[in-house]
C-alpha cells in the first residue's frame, strides 16, 4: 500500500516511543477495491494522552484540535489534511449520531478498536511500520467475494444510518447485501430506527448513492427489499407497477424505466457535482407524476397525460423530505415539466419562437441531458442505438438561436425608455414585455427595431 513519506516518517518517531501508527477505514478499503482515497485516517497505538501526540505532530505540521476532545487531530502537511486519531470505543447513550458516549484508550487492543465500526472491509486496517494488513472480521474475504457484512449486531444498530451505508456501499462497488445484514438491516427498518435520522445525514449517503455509484438502481433496488421506499419514500414506491405503453416502453413498468435513466444518467454526467446532483434528481423524479396520472383506456391503450406537471408536487415533496435547499429544488422542476420538450419539438420540428420561448422557462442544455437519459432507460430499437436524434436537433438549433443555456437578451431596457423622454412608471414593464415577445417572435431583432416599435405605437 502507498503511505505519503511524512507518514512513514511520523511513524518511525511513534516507533521509538513505543508506540505505531495504523491506517484505518476507507483509505485501506479502497487500495483494495481498486479505487482512489482522498482521506487517510490514522490511529495511534501505544501512546498515554493526546498531549503526546499533538507535540510529535507539531513538530513536522500543523495540528488543529478542533476534535481533540474525542480523540481526534487533525493534521495537515504541505496542503494535505490527515485525521490523526487514538483507538475508542463507543456506548450508545442517547437518540441520534451525537448521542455516544465515547471513551478513548491508547492501549485498547485493535480488534477492539475496530469493532465499533460498521462493515468487515472498513475495518481494516495497515501498519505502517511493519507493512502488515490487518483485517479482524475477515473484510478481505468479503472483498473477495463481493459481500457487504456487519461486524457486531449491537454495535451496527445504535446508528441506524449504517442502513443507508449499506445501500450506498452496495451501490458503488456492486455487492451484494449479506444475509445476516439484511434480516438486521430490514428490522431496523421495520422497528422504525431510521426515524431518528436528521434529513441531513440521510442526504449525505443519497448524494454518495446518486453520484458515486456506477449504476445506482442497485441501491435503489436496494432500498425498495429492505421497505425504506414503502416507508420513507413512497413517490418513488408508487412507481412499482405502474403500466406503460409497449410501443413506447418494452422495458417494462415506470419503476424499471426509471431505473434505467437513473443508471443511464451516469454516463452524462460532468465535472460539477452540483450540476451532477440536479441531473441525478431530475432523472430520478421525471415521471413521478406516472404514478397518479397513467390510465388505461377502453381499448386497452396505456396513457399518462400530464404527468410532467402532476410530477412537480411529487417531486418537491421527494426531495424536500431529504434537504431544505429550496432554490436548488426549484431548479429541478423545471426539468421534470418540460422532460417531453425535445422529443415533441423534434416530431412537430418546433419553430424558432417555441425554441426561444423555451428557453425562458429551462436551461436546454440541461433539459437535452434529462432527456436524453430519458430516451437511454428504455429497450426500444432507437434508444439502443444509443443516439439521441431529438436531443441533438434542438441543441443545435438553440445554439443557431443563442439560447442553448440562457434566455435571449433583451434587446430595450428601461432606460432605453427613459433615453425616449418616458417618465417611469408601471407601464414600463407593460411595454419591455411586449418587445421581448415581439423578439422571441423573431419580429425584432435589433434595438433600434425596437426602439421604433415603441416610437410607432407608444409615442405617437
Amino acid at each position: 500500500m502507498q503511505v505519503p513519506k511524512i507518514l512513514k516518517t511520523i511513524s518511525t518517531h511513534l516507533q521509538k516511543q513505543n508506540a505505531k501508527a495504523i491506517i484505518v477505514g476507507g483509505s485501506v478499503r479502497d487500495h483494495f477495491v481498486k479505487l482512489p482515497s482522498k482521506d487517510v485516517d490514522i490511529e495511534v497505538y501505544g501512546l498515554e494522552n493526546m498531549e503526546m501526540l499533538e507535540e510529535l505532530l507539531s513538530q513536522f505540521g500543523t495540528v488543529n484540535l478542533v476534535g481533540k476532545s474525542f480523540g481526534v487531530l487533525k493534521f495537515t502537511y504541505e496542503g494535505e489534511e490527515y485525521d490523526f486519531s487514538f483507538p475508542r470505543t463507543e456506548q450508545k447513550v442517547g437518540q441520534g449520531h451525537r448521542g455516544f458516549d465515547v471513551s478513548v484508550d491508547g492501549h485498547l487492543a485493535y480488534e477492539e478498536a475496530a469493532k465499533r465500526r460498521d462493515f468487515s472491509i472498513n475495518a481494516l486496517g495497515y501498519e505502517i511500520e511493519e507493512e502488515k494488513f490487518l483485517d479482524p472480521f475477515g473484510g478481505l474475504e468479503d472483498i473477495k467475494t463481493q459481500k457487504l457484512r456487519h461486524i457486531d449486531d449491537d454495535t451496527f444498530v445504535e446508528d441506524p444510518l449504517r442502513v443507508y451505508r449499506a445501500v450506498q456501499f452496495c451501490a458503488r462497488f456492486g455487492y451484494s447485501l449479506a444475509e445476516e445484514t439484511f434480516a438486521l438491516c430490514k428490522y431496523m427498518v421495520e422497528q422504525g430506527m431510521l426515524e431518528e435520522l436528521p434529513r441531513e445525514r440521510v442526504y449525505v449517503e443519497w448524494k454518495k448513492l446518486l453520484l458515486k455509484a456506477p449504476k445506482p438502481s442497485i441501491g435503489f433496488e436496494l432500498m425498495r427489499d429492505l421497505g425504506i421506499l414503502e416507508r420513507y419514500f413512497p413517490e418513488l414506491y408508487a412507481l412499482i407497477a405502474v403500466p406503460q405503453s409497449p410501443k413506447w416502453h418494452p422495458e417494462g413498468d415506470v419503476w424499471i424505466h426509471t431505473m434505467m435513466c437513473v443508471d443511464a444518467m451516469t454516463a452524462l454526467l460532468g465535472e460539477d457535482e452540483k450540476h451532477n446532483l440536479k441531473m441525478m434528481f431530475a432523472i430520478l423524479c421525471h415521471d413521478l407524476g406516472k404514478a397518479v396520472s397513467t390510465i388505461v383506456d377502453e381499448e386497452g391503450n396505456i396513457r399518462s397525460i400530464g404527468h410532467e406537471m402532476t410530477g412537480l408536487a411529487l417531486t418537491k415533496s421527494l426531495i424536500s423530505r431529504l434537504t431544505q435547499e429550496h432554490n436548488f429544488i426549484e431548479t429541478i422542476l423545471p426539468l421534470v415539466e418540460h422532460h417531453l420538450k425535445p422529443s415533441q419539438f423534434y416530431a412537430g420540428k418546433a419553430k424558432a419562437a417555441a425554441i426561444r420561448r423555451l428557453a425562458t422557462k429551462v436551461n436546454i442544455e440541461e433539459l437535452v441531458i434529462v432527456a436524453k437519459a430519458d430516451f437511454l432507460g428504455r429497450t426500444t430499437q432507437e434508444a439502443l442505438t444509443g443516439v439521441y436524434e431529438a436531443g441533438e436537433w434542438l441543441l443545435d438549433e438553440s445554439k443557431e438561436l443563442k439560447v442553448e443555456n440562457k434566455p435571449l437578451d433583451n434587446l430595450l431596457q428601461g432606460r432605453d425608455l427613459i433615453t425616449l423622454g418616458m417618465t417611469p412608471s408601471p407601464r414600463f414593464k407593460i411595454i419591455l414585455d411586449e418587445v421581448y415577445v415581439l423578439q422571441l417572435e423573431g419580429k425584432i431583432t435589433s434595438t433600434k427595431e425596437a426602439v421604433d416599435f415603441v416610437i410607432g405605437k407608444f409615442l405617437t
